[in-house]
């Protein structure tokens, strides 16, 4: 089991261009030009701490996390080591500072009265799939987070829904953000920053990877990917409390931080961790956030 490394350049592919096609150290401070050397062998957990690029252990990335108030969480959404990861995390944090808040992309903001009935635990699974619509939204096989689900439940943890609407990034990309009706525009974020260079740069990288159907613009894609981007930051912004939030999102919205980690930072200055979950193999570039986990093959 290895992290092995590149260049953004050349590992702005596979697995984690998957994470941000979904469309369809160890410190909050900005990047430098200086790179860590090459990363050593992970111990058996398989985390390295990217701003040396050297193993640490699970205790040691705790107590680094336990020092802010906001830890994001990637994930490839069918991996089901990923998400074991998420709930160890989960429950290491609930234990040395209980009541963490955990945030997830998986559910958008109208749905949040349900996620407060499924934490008081007033619903039962199946009536928290039929009212939550899981199947209709966001469709990936429940089974892969019913066990973070049923530990919130059960330590009535706040379960707080960040995303918008799933069909308003589709509808931007294909017709533009001024096509929207006035209802779908309720749902946009109060302001959308678009002048991020190297976001532009990734997302241009994937753009140029799909062969659309539609005459779809990029600046339409990338408006898409950057509206769900910050109301993913504003929904983050705004649930931050006096305790802890966790937030589960995919891979390609924490990576190097300029999706939602930056965007929720410049609205609140508070300080944050990221840790990028890599599948076995995968090259990831050891910026491309806090602390990189690989699961064993």
């Amino acid at each position: 089991m290895r992290a092995a490394f590149k260049n953004q350049t050349d590992r702005i592919c596979g697995a984690l261009a998957v994470a941000a096609l979904l469309l369809a150290g160890c410190a909050v401070t900005p990047q430098t030009d200086e790179r860590p050397s090459a990363p050593e062998m992970p111990p058996p957990e398989g985390i390295v701490c990217a701003s040396t690029g050297r193993p640490v252990s699970f205790d040691a990335m705790l107590a680094d996390l336990l020092t802010v108030p906001v830890v994001y969480i990637g994930e490839k959404h069918t991996s089901a080591e990923h998400h074991a990861f998420q709930l160890r995390v989960i429950q290491a944090l609930h234990l040395q500072s209980p009541k963490p808040a955990v945030a997830m992309e998986m559910f958008d903001r109208s749905y949040q009265a349900v996620l407060d009935l499924w934490s008081a635990g007033q619903l039962d699974e199946d009536g928290f799939l039929r009212r939550s619509h899981w199947y209709a939204n966001w469709r990936f096989d429940y089974a892969l987070y019913r066990d973070i689900l049923e530990f919130v439940r059960e330590q009535k943890l706040r379960l707080v829904a960040i995303n918008l609407p799933f069909n308003i990034p589709p509808k931007i990309r294909v017709g533009g953000i001024e096509h929207l009706s006035p209802f779908e525009k309720g749902f946009l974020p109060a302001k959308v920053d678009t002048a991020v260079a190297a976001h532009r740069e990734f997302a241009l990288k994937i753009f140029s990877m799909h062969d659309f159907k539609s005459n779809v613009r990029f600046e339409d894609f990338y408006m898409a990917q950057c509206v769900w981007e910050e109301v993913m930051a504003e929904s983050v912004a705004g649930s931050l409390g006096d305790g802890r939030l966790v937030v589960l999102a995919g891979n390609g919205h924490i990576q190097y931080k300029y999706g939602v980690p930056e965007r929720a930072f410049k609205r609140t200055g508070a300080p944050y961790r990221t840790i990028y979950q890599a599948s076995p193999g995968e090259e990831a570039d050891p910026s491309i956030a806090d602390y990189i986990f690989v699961p064993s093959p």
